[in-house]
């Protein structure tokens, strides 16, 4: 194998792909088939078969009471706040460290996003950084299980009970995950799924919301039905809701990928449990942390931090270009989400509302996420982890190559 590097014309360690995404077969295209033949084709004045059928599945699978299916994760995350009545001017602690739409949704509800830092070793949401983010007018938390890891519920329920406040999980990359062998997404009050096209289980879009709560679920289903409530009558809206629905459609793929769920997660597992163990012998490299009450990894990403030190001071980005020239599919992942423009002009609108004078935006102090954003974070996407055991090899002999010539 040529030891000169690929993005300075050597031979790259490969040239053929990993896994393609989606996965699919005769079953979805039964069950889509199936939906265009029944005439019932949404959930509005028929009952919905594959949408009942997948929210009872789904539900079984994630070990929650209630599910509830919506278009996508984006309204999951506001149907959820809707739910219990978070508003204008309340503060919502989210991390820094995640996919936009946790922020967004709160801001589409009137509610004010505050950004607590994450945790060094995991990228989640820190519980002692929670704590000192709550004011007056918190009232909730969404702690994000990013890449598929559960965040430190225990630390996070302890500090929410003390301080009277809401936990809805942004569960949005974690399906299958557990926390001490209790699936996540109704450990807290709500818990928030999306089945966007890159997740790992997907129907192109579409998200569920979970609960334990029966009071919960029940007013849910009004705010994601226009606001009707049930056994009410058709034009009987008691709450302000919006359509907000999941159509027959996406749940007819979803019911054919959840027959798959397990067989890929275990793949994932195994895989990134080899991957980690090879990376960690590699100096400057280090796979995120798996604490020891994570009973089940997602593993929608992998991601490890990246230490330049280990690799003669190569920054960041041009080790993430080297490595992609060798054919691994790596990403350096987020920016700050108070960093994102829609995001600040947002909460400067809001603190203007709140406060009834113009205000200058004040940028949090998260210096974790801003390690992990600028210097240290690095991913590889889910479809990977589905790939054979030569090609986590492959990985590794990439990463090592980088050093050798680097270092």
């Amino acid at each position: 194998m040529s030891t000169l590097l690929a993005i300075d014309g050597g031979t790259p360690v490969r040239t053929r792909p990993f896994p393609s995404w989606p996965v699919w077969d005769e079953r979805e295209e039964r069950e889509l088939l199936e939906v265009l033949r029944s005439g019932t084709w949404s959930t509005t004045s028929q009952p919905a078969p594959k949408v009942t059928a997948f929210q009872a599945a789904f539900a079984a699978y994630q070990q929650a009471r209630h599910v509830l299916c919506v278009f996508n994760g984006t309204v999951a995350l506001e149907t959820a706040l809707r739910t219990v009545d978070v508003t204008y001017g309340d503060e919502v602690v989210i991390p820094p460290y995640t996919f936009v739409a946790t922020a967004t949704a709160c801001l589409s509800v009137g509610a004010i996003p505050v950004f607590a830092d994450i945790e060094p070793t995991t990228y989640n949401l820190d519980p002692a950084r929670l704590e000192e983010a709550i004011t007056p007018r918190t009232r909730a938390v969404i702690p994000v299980h990013i890449g598929g890891c559960p965040a430190d519920l225990d630390g996070i329920l302890e500090v929410a009970r003390r301080h009277d406040l809401i936990v809805i999980e942004d569960a949005c990359q974690a399906h299958g995950a557990a926390w001490q062998r209790r699936r996540v997404g109704a450990i807290g009050d709500l818990g928030c799924f999306s089945f966007q096209a890159s997740k790992n289980i997907n129907a192109g879009e579409g998200g569920a919301v979970t609960t334990d709560s029966e009071e919960l679920a029940g007013r849910a289903w009004s705010v994601h039905n226009c606001g009707r409530v049930p056994q009410g009558a058709w034009y009987q809206h008691e709450v302000l809701g919006s359509n907000f629905r999941m159509t027959e459609w996406q749940a007819a793929i979803l019911l054919a990928q959840l027959n798959r769920a397990e067989e890929w997660a275990a793949r994932r597992q195994a895989n990134a449990t080899y991957l980690a163990q090879r990376l960690s012998d590699i100096e400057g490299i280090t796979p995120q942390r798996r604490d020891e009450r994570v009973t089940e990894h997602a593993y929608h990403l992998f991601i490890f931090r990246y230490d330049a030190e280990g690799f003669g001071g190569l920054p960041r980005s041009q080790f993430l270009a080297a490595l992609r020239a060798e054919g691994i599919p790596v990403a350096p992942g987020y920016t700050p989400l108070y960093r994102a423009n829609a995001v600040r002009e947002g909460i400067l609108r809001l603190r203007r509302f709140v406060e009834g004078r113009e205000v200058a935006f004040q940028e949090p102090h998260c210096p974790v996420t801003e390690r992990a954003c600028t210097t240290e974070g690095a991913w590889l996407g889910q479809t990977v982890l589905l790939g054979t055991r030569q090609d986590m090899d492959d990985i590794v002999e990439a990463v090592a190559k980088v050093q050798r010539a680097r270092k």
